[in-house]
């Protein structure tokens, strides 16, 4: 058992939140709620020096992002647009002074409402926004720019969003090459840059579009296209450019980096689910946790948890249920409430909209339940301290 230790980095509707392990990964202790309530769409940490960042927001605060550089013991807030509290300061001087409102202008004035999203790599902090755009940060976060070659792409126009908004929800990078990059939009399906974010290309193409003609729900692929409503993506270990995705209606590799994608849903017992994982190490090994449909209720097949696993690529799965509820379970886990560690065995973890986070420390074998009674969960990343 390795001895690095693991904080659960956890964004929700009521602040951030740190659920810190021993070296075994046991003994968990929950630490919050931070960023003083903010709904907290995402959260990220970097592992060499141990800097948090978190990020949301909405009508009433704006968007912003929240940066802490001493394990979470204070934080400091680097906001983006405004809210719905700016408005109220500007026609109310006491409540102006109450909330100690500066009327500083803001970066981006109202043009998004949220940070949905953040990715560390190379040295810049990314930030996915709603509606979609994607920033860019080289300072740790103190100051953006926004990426406009992607919002000024020529299919920008036409893009629809889906039930949450139209929200640029995942990025992906290469650890390789800083120029390279993925990002998902819902629902305008994936993109790729592999020039630093100056040029774009749309990548949702069917490897092979005859074998999915009989699927009738509005999400399904379609016109040769895999479908625009990608929920979560994630780059596998190694040198390609191996992609899995968790789509609105099926699950779906790409050996290609997004360029052509092949289903590998069949063995799971829906198509629909939110989020999707890596094995560190292991590039044929994911998991998935599907729920029952979009307008079914979205929670886990017969009421009954399960993480699925499998350890080909997709060719086959497996059900892993031990230690999770069998029984009246009807929470759902969104696309960016599941993450993973670097240990070996790997840790999985996930975290449902009714407050509880669960960890497996052998892969999804058995699990146990490390949280609980915390608010809505959005999401859940993992600090893996070397």
């Amino acid at each position: 058992m390795s001895s690095r230790s693991v904080t659960v980095l956890i964004g929700t509707t009521k602040g951030a939140f740190l659920v810190d392990g021993s070296n075994d990964r046991d003994g968990w202790v929950v630490k919050g709620p931070f960023c003083d309530g903010w709904p907290i769409n995402h959260m990220i940490g970097d592992p060499q020096t141990g800097t948090l960042w978190a990020a949301g927001g909405g009508d009433w605060h704006g968007a912003g992002v929240w940066c802490s550089r001493d394990g979470g013991g204070t934080w400091d807030l680097v906001r983006l647009t405004r809210g719905t509290i700016d408005d109220w300061a500007e026609n109310d001087a006491d409540f102006a002074a109450m909330i100690n409102w500066s009327g500083e202008a803001l970066p981006f004035t109202d043009t998004f409402s949220q940070i949905w999203s953040l990715g560390y790599a190379h040295g810049t902090l990314y930030a996915g926004t709603k509606p979609a755009s994607l920033l860019a940060s080289t300072d740790g976060g103190k100051s953006w720019e926004r990426i406009e070659g992607l919002s000024n792409h020529p299919s920008a126009g036409s893009w629809n969003p889906g039930a949450a908004g139209l929200v640029l929800h995942t990025i992906v990078s290469d650890p390789a090459e800083p120029r390279k990059l993925w990002i998902g939009i819902s629902a305008a399906g994936v993109f790729a840059t592999e020039d630093g974010g100056v040029t774009w290309e749309r990548r949702n193409r069917l490897s092979n579009a005859d074998s999915c003609g009989h699927h009738d729900h509005p999400a399904a692929p379609r016109d040769g296209e895999i479908g625009h409503c990608v929920h979560n993506m994630m780059r596998a270990p190694g040198t390609g450019d191996l992609l899995y995705q968790q789509n609105h209606h099926g699950v779906w590799r790409s050996v290609d980096g997004g360029r052509n994608w092949d289903d590998i849903t069949e063995g799971l017992p829906s198509t629909f689910g939110f989020p999707i994982r890596v094995h560190p190490r292991d590039p044929e090994t994911l998991w998935t946790l599907p729920l029952n449909g979009d307008s079914q209720g979205r929670y886990p097949p017969d009421a009954a948890a399960a993480v699925w696993r499998s350890r080909d690529g997709g060719a086959s799965w497996q059900d892993l249920r031990r230690g999770l509820p069998q029984h009246s379970c009807y929470f759902t886990v969104l696309r960016q409430a599941m993450a993973g560690d670097t240990h070996n065995p790997a840790g999985i973890y996930f975290g449902t909209n009714s407050g509880s986070v669960f960890a497996s420390l052998d892969e999804g074998d058995s699990w146990d339940e490390i949280a609980r009674h915390l608010p809505t969960i959005l999401a859940v990343e993992v600090l893996d301290r070397r």
